[in-house]
C-alpha cells in the first residue's frame, strides 16, 4: 500500500530531479582497518557501498558522487550490499546501476541482493550488476585472485525476504584462510555467527535515515535497532553497518549522511 501511494505522490521522480538541481551532495568516506593474520600477503582494500535506492527519491548526482569517491580510493575489490532500487525496477534504472558499478575500475566486484530488489524484477537488477562487472552472490562464495587468494567473499541471500543458506555459502569458502561475509541487513548476523568470518558487511538501516544528534529515531528490525550504523565488535566479529546512499519513503536524510566505506584487511 505504501509503495502504491509513493508511486502516485512521487510521479515522474520529481523529488530526485529537484534535488539534482538544487540539493547538495555529501558522501562520507569511512575508513577502517581489520587486522587478520595474513603472513606474506599485501594489504587488501575493500570498497563497500549499499542501499543505492535508484528511484524517485535519490538524486543521480548523489549516486555519481558515491561511486566517484569509491573510484578515487582505488580499492582492490568492490562489494555492493543490496537494495539497488526503490519501487519497481525499470530498464532505465538498470542502465544507471550498470553505469555506476562500471565506474569503479577493479577486477573483482561482487553484489548481494536486498529486500527492495526481491520485491521487484530482481533478474533485471542482477543483469545490470553483471553488465557493470559485478558477480551476484546468492548463498555462494567467491575466492579472490592472487595475491589475495587466501580470502573468500561469502554472499548470503537477504534475511528479510530471501532464503539465506549459510551452510551452502560457507562450505564454498571452507578452505579459505579469511572469510568475509556480505549480507544486506544486520538481521543476517545469526547466519554468520560462529562460522569463523573475519568481517561482516551489511546495510539496510540507512542509519535511521531520519536521526537526532544522539542517534537514529526509527530503525526497522530488532538487530538493526541494536546496530544501526557503524562498526561493532560482536563477540569478536567486526560487523559493519553502512548508512547507504539513497532514500525511501521520504526524500530526506537528517543526521544520517550517505556513506561509502573502505576496509583495509592487513
Amino acid at each position: 500500500m505504501r509503495e502504491w501511494v509513493s508511486r502516485i505522490i512521487y510521479a515522474r521522480d520529481w523529488p530526485a530531479r529537484a534535488l539534482d538541481r538544487w540539493g547538495g551532495v555529501r558522501v562520507e568516506v569511512i575508513q577502517h582497518r581489520i587486522a587478520v593474520p595474513r603472513p606474506g600477503r599485501p594489504p587488501l582494500r575493500i570498497g563497500f557501498v549499499s542501499d543505492l535506492h535508484v528511484g524517485p527519491l535519490t538524486p543521480t548526482r548523489l549516486l555519481e558522487a558515491a561511486f566517484e569517491r569509491l573510484a578515487e580510493q582505488a580499492p582492490d575489490v568492490l562489494v555492493l550490499g543490496g537494495d539497488y532500487v526503490f519501487l519497481e525496477a525499470t530498464a532505465a534504472k538498470a542502465d544507471l546501476i550498470a553505469r555506476l558499478v562500471a565506474r569503479v575500475a577493479v577486477a573483482t566486484k561482487i553484489a548481494v541482493l536486498g529486500n527492495h530488489d526481491l520485491w521487484t524484477d530482481h533478474a533485471l537488477i542482477e543483469a545490470a550488476l553483471e553488465r557493470g562487472g559485478a558477480r551476484v552472490l546468492v548463498n555462494r562464495a567467491l575466492r579472490l585472485p592472487a595475491p589475495h587468494d587466501d580470502v573468500a567473499l561469502v554472499g548470503l541471500d537477504d534475511p528479510w525476504t530471501g532464503a539465506p543458506d549459510a551452510d551452502r555459502a560457507f562450505a564454498e569458502a571452507a578452505d579459505a584462510a579469511v572469510r568475509i561475509a556480505v549480507v544486506h541487513a544486520p538481521e543476517g548476523y545469526p547466519f554468520v555467527r560462529d562460522r569463523g568470518a573475519a568481517l561482516m558487511l551489511c546495510g539496510h538501516t540507512h542509519g535511521g535515515q531520519i536521526a537526532a544528534p544522539g542517534g537514529p529515531i526509527v530503525v526497522h528490525g530488532h538487530l538493526g535497532r541494536r546496530w544501526p550504523a557503524g562498526l561493532y565488535d560482536i563477540d569478536g566479529l567486526p560487523l559493519f553497518v553502512s548508512r547507504g546512499i539513497g532514500a525511501v519513503e521520504i526524500p530526506l536524510r537528517l543526521y544520517a549522511p550517505p556513506d561509502v566505506a573502505i576496509f583495509t584487511v592487513l
